[in-house]
């Protein structure tokens, strides 16, 4: 009997017009060999949205993952990891092939009340293919980080963010506008489905916005909120966020 997608049967039931052919390339398919992991590379491209490695790799939503192998969990002391992260890390876990294995599977059920968004990788293949190249990946130092005068963004939106990011936020006035970013965005920090911006990087979340503004981002929503928000309210928003601590 041979698996093709849903479909199961047994080769004794097609026609004996079939060519053998046929029969062949559809078990080849089917085969561990022919449906394997995809390319790893495709794969970090939904990591991508959150984390950066590589030169100049700084943290986004999530931390950026340079010597990811063999760092304890919530390690890096300028990231505002969650609590549940913070504590273990603390309780001993550390990021080896293994452990990222049982983490990527499902997030959120290894480490409970974590704020990581991404919902699993279900396909042991898929997980493999991806954490053997991370371990090459991410063997580097990581950059220093970017102060405010630092901060260089790329594309259409480099200008209009580097303008808010010389600007000093009041978070004040921030915590004020944030009561509509929090009827979707969670203010204990936690991420359902929408990412978390609490404990956001101000040049991430400055960025993000213009990004959304200008259509280097796709969403509906977030464009038809920026639309009406000025440069002093986009960097009080920011003041404000990067100012708190998930829960």
């Amino acid at each position: 009997m041979a698996a093709f997608g849903r479909y199961r049967w047994h080769i004794s039931s097609l026609p004996a017009s079939v060519p053998a052919i046929f029969i062949g390339i559809v078990l080849w398919a089917a085969s561990p060999h022919g449906v394997g992991a995809a390319e790893p590379e495709t794969l970090y491209k939904r990591c991508a949205t959150c984390h950066e490695i590589g030169e100049g790799a700084k943290h986004k939503v999530g931390p950026h993952l340079d010597e990811l192998f063999g760092r304890k969990a919530g390690g890096l002391d300028d990231f505002r990891y969650s609590e549940s992260m913070r504590a273990a890390g603390e309780a001993g876990l550390v990021w080896t092939a293994d452990t990222l294995d049982q983490y990527l599977e499902r997030p959120r059920d290894f480490i409970k009340g974590n704020r990581m968004s991404f919902r699993g990788m279900a396909d042991p293949a898929d997980r493999q293919a991806l954490i053997s190249w991370l371990e090459t990946a991410t063997q580097q130092a990581p950059a220093a980080d970017p102060t405010v005068e630092e901060v260089s963004t790329s594309g259409p939106v480099s200008g209009f963010a580097d303008i808010v990011l010389q600007m000093d936020g009041d978070p004040e006035y921030g915590e004020y506008l944030a009561g509509e970013c929090v009827t979707c965005h969670q203010a204990s920090g936690h991420a359902d489905g929408i990412p978390s911006i609490v404990g956001l990087p101000k040049d991430y979340f400055v960025t993000s916005l213009f990004e959304y503004l200008n259509n280097v981002r796709s969403n509906d929503v977030m464009k038809l909120r920026v639309a009406n928000l000025s440069n002093e309210e986009i960097a009080a928003l920011a003041a404000y966020f990067s100012s708190l601590e998930p829960q």
